[in-house]
């Protein structure tokens, strides 16, 4: 499993990179209103290019398939195992042999009432009784955004439950903290 981080994706020039893009990736940058979700969308793609280089030797732009959950996979390389993730912070890409999931989230101030919502009862007072409850919170809540992505699921399960439910136990997880953001990789334990 190798993890890739772009903290200054902000400075990318899109109309240079849009070129290196395959059209596919060109045509949902494009869909969005905004020149950072453009930049975001356009930088995970590019690490996710660098990765497939860097890891597996691959040059062509990779297109993605989808399955039925919305999960992309890479045509043509159903052995690669890949995930996107990207917040006003930094956009990231896991890729390994088994299947995985990744979330990056902005650290940002604590909101009690998206805890009581976003977490059980234990998640919760493990929050309120944390030295740093909103790096507690935002911990916990890339955890189980990064175990639904692994899932292909999305965000379609009940939120509070996820950590507790298969297959949480049959998975790992990596957090890594950064200055203002936190992101989790879920992925498959070896067997």
């Amino acid at each position: 499993m190798k993890i890739y981080i772009d903290d200054t994706y902000q400075e990318i020039d899109l109309n240079a990179v849009l070129p290196q893009l395959s059209e596919q990736r060109r045509e949902q940058v494009l869909r969005f209103k905004h020149e950072g979700s453009r930049k975001q969308c356009a930088a995970a793609y590019l690490l996710l290019k660098r990765a497939l280089k860097e890891v597996y030797g691959i040059d062509e732009n990779p297109v993605f398939e989808y399955d039925e959950g919305g999960k992309p996979t890479i045509r043509g390389h159903a052995d690669i195992h890949f995930n996107l993730s990207h917040c006003a912070k930094a956009v990231a890409c896991v890729v390994a042999d088994r299947p995985v999931g990744i979330d990056v989230e902005e650290t940002c101030r604590y909101k009690d009432n998206l805890a009581r919502y976003a977490m059980n009862d234990e998640e919760y007072d493990q929050i309120t009784h944390s030295d740093n409850p909103a790096l507690t919170f935002t911990k916990l809540w890339t955890m189980k955004e990064a175990l639904l992505k692994y899932t292909g699921e999305g965000l379609r399960r009940d939120i509070k439950t996820v950590l507790n439910l298969s297959p949480a136990s049959e998975v790992e997880f990596h957090t890594e903290t950064h200055e203002g953001f936190i992101l989790t990789v879920a992925f498959q334990s070896e067997e």
